[in-house]
């Protein structure tokens, strides 16, 4: 909304900083930080008072976690609250890419709010159907990435590969079953991971830091050419949402810093899951996602190797999953789990981000 004081830079010349994407970037990143600050005291507290006992803790988890009985959920209504008023705010909205990634992110937010509020009333763990729940999430991936198709560049099928320069290979109509897994997979990537005080706001915000300069070079036609990536026009604007994300992250971080006040609850996990999903496969950095969200990967992927394991043999590969627990059940403190995983997040992402110079 604001980039449109750029059309009276005639009449006052410093408005011309609203065409700029760092400084819009900039703006979001403020606006959704303090608006998620301000309100997060009365959100919480109106949480508090609607849910009553807060969400259910496992009694099969790790003894430590019972303290945090009582605690309120569905703390994601506080970011996604910064996100989308700071993104309509600051973001050029002209970009069809922009309400795309809106609409998966409001979509992944509603069933997450739906399940997180089917544990609360019900004070049960189990949301609503595993199979509906991924069947509507695939739904609106599908509609997300068959709209990136009909609005995006000739080159939208095609998946290009990191540290390969100009290889490209294009998927088709593939696309649409790749494209939507992709968004899925990462949606409920980062839910599994949100199991422990600032587990996965924290690595979501790295992650988003780098998608925001990925989205800001291939986004330019002059550094992507530079850097030999694929240039997506449009999708520049993708750094303001991720902007915005950062933004609204920090402040959620400050009440959902051990010991929370507050948890994220599948409605903030599922939808920013889906964000960085839907970014990732709009500025077509599909492979990248996985080693710049390699955490949520491992998170993901320690839950289907106990499955298949338990089934197959009786046996348990980890001590319990998703692989937090596993550590926290190994003797690490919670702190200690949660900051290490930050830094194996913050590692990767560097990883993640030298594959736009490694070509």
């Amino acid at each position: 909304m604001l980039f449109w004081l750029a059309n009276f830079t005639h009449i006052f010349s410093p408005l011309n900083l609203f065409r700029y994407i760092t400084f819009r970037t900039a703006g979001a990143t403020a606006t959704a930080l303090f608006f998620v600050f301000f309100f997060g005291p009365s959100t919480i507290a109106a949480l508090r008072l609607k849910q009553g006992k807060g969400q259910p803790i496992r009694e099969d988890g790790p003894q430590s976690h019972l303290s945090k009985k009582g605690t309120p959920t569905m703390g994601g209504l506080m970011i996604l609250s910064g996100l989308i008023v700071s993104t309509l705010l600051w973001a050029n909205l002209e970009s069809r890419y922009v309400w795309i990634v809106l609409l998966v992110t409001v979509g992944f937010g509603l069933i997450g709010f739906y399940d997180d509020y089917l544990k609360v009333t019900k004070q049960t763990h189990k949301g609503f159907s595993g199979r509906l729940r991924l069947a509507l999430e695939g739904a609106i991936a599908i509609v997300a990435c068959f709209a990136m198709m009909k609005v995006g560049a000739a080159h939208t099928t095609e998946l290009a590969l990191p540290a390969i320069k100009g290889y490209v290979i294009d998927l088709g109509w593939f696309f649409l079953i790749f494209a939507p897994l992709i968004i899925v997979g990462a949606g409920n990537a980062v839910n599994l991971t949100d199991g422990l005080d600032g587990l996965a706001i924290v690595p979501v915000m790295i992650a988003a830091a780098a998608f925001g300069i990925i989205a800001y070079v291939v986004g330019n036609a002059i550094y992507s050419e530079y850097l030999h990536v694929n240039y997506v026009p449009g999708t520049g604007e993708l750094a303001v949402v991720c902007g915005a994300l950062i933004g609204a992250g920090l402040g959620f971080l400050w009440f959902n810093a051990p010991p929370a006040q507050i948890f994220m609850g599948d409605t903030g996990s599922l939808a920013l899951g889906g964000l960085l999903g839907t970014v990732a496969v709009a500025v077509k950095h599909e492979i990248v996602l996985a080693i710049v969200g390699g955490l949520f990967v491992v998170e993901a992927l320690s839950v289907i190797v106990q499955v298949i394991s338990f089934k197959l043999t009786g046996k348990r590969v980890f001590k319990m999953a998703p692989i937090h627990h596993h550590f926290e059940q190994l003797g690490w403190s919670e702190p200690q789990v949660v900051v290490r995983f930050w830094i194996i997040a913050f590692v990767l992402a560097l990883v993640g981000l030298s594959t736009l110079k490694l070509r």
